[in-house]
């Protein structure tokens, strides 16, 4: 059974090779792109077209690699043994399973998405690269050795915020979701908006691709965030002439909450809409 993307989701054609290729070796598959380019939707479709179950772990930046695995509550061992509770003898009992365990232990094979690892510690790779390798690992509390049966498909996402070690990434296999062209950009606002009127559209990527190529912004638009705009052009029905007769091509478009996320990147949209009228 290979991915070949869903109906909710555009897959271009190296992203499906692999996919396909890393089940094939069966190796994580490291998934890094811009904020917004469909990286954690990837895993959730990935699971949906294999009729897969979906394990999520989100990574923060408290986030410790013992967590995925297991958390032993010691302190509340303690606690009950002083008041007398039952079941205290039994030291599973307050063995709390991470989502590698849960992933390990699965009577079908899942699939496990590892979401944003750059946001935790920069050891925090090297610290899962036996356990992502061998799939299994040591509960020493227990004695148990924890193994899977199942080896599950894992999806590793990153948004580049540091860079990961390269024992790490030498056990990956590595995909970029490079950022969509016009055409598959028009391929995924169909996916979600197939009623939508195609003058709109157009004149809505122009801006949209305009304002990802003026110099000097913070925080470019990514792809959430024009289906966020498309969706409010159409819940306001504006129509495509306030769109295609706009004062310049840098002039702050009409709802731009939706796709400029920095008062700064404001501030330098409207000073090139100013400096192109006194050029007039």
């Amino acid at each position: 059974m290979q991915f070949q993307g869903t109906e909710k989701y555009v897959a271009t054609e190296d992203l499906k090779m692999a996919v396909n290729a890393a089940i094939a070796l069966q190796r994580p598959l490291l998934i890094k792109g811009e904020p917004g380019t469909g990286k954690t939707l990837l895993a959730e479709q990935v699971a949906e077209a294999l009729g897969k179950p979906l394990l999520s772990w989100h990574i923060k930046s408290t986030t410790k690699a013992q967590q995925g695995l297991y958390e032993y509550d010691a302190v509340s061992r303690l606690r009950d043994s002083q008041l007398g509770a039952e079941g205290v003898e039994d030291v599973a009992n307050y063995i709390k399973k991470g989502k590698l365990w849960e992933a390990f232990a699965a009577d079908e094979q899942v699939v496990l998405l590892i979401d944003e690892i750059d946001k935790a510690d920069i050891e925090f790779p090297n610290d899962l690269l036996q356990e992502l390798d061998r799939m299994e690992f040591f509960v020493y509390e227990t004695g148990q050795m924890v193994r899977a049966e199942k080896r599950p498909i894992v999806i590793i996402t990153s948004n580049n915020e540091k860079e990961l070690p390269d024992a790490f990434l030498r056990r990956c296999f590595f995909h970029y979701i490079s950022f969509p062209d016009a055409k598959t950009m028009m391929e995924i606002v169909d996916v979600h908006f197939p009623e939508i009127k195609k003058e709109l559209v157009t004149e809505a990527l122009e801006i949209f691709f305009d304002l990802r190529k003026v110099p000097g912004m913070k925080k470019k638009p990514s792809t959430s965030e024009l289906i966020d705009w498309l969706k409010l052009l159409m819940a306001d029905d504006i129509p495509e002439d306030v769109l295609r007769n706009r004062d310049t091509k840098t002039a702050v478009p009409p709802l731009y909450g939706a796709l400029v996320k920095n008062e700064a990147d404001v501030q330098l949209l409207e000073r090139l809409a100013f400096m192109s009228r006194r050029e007039r």
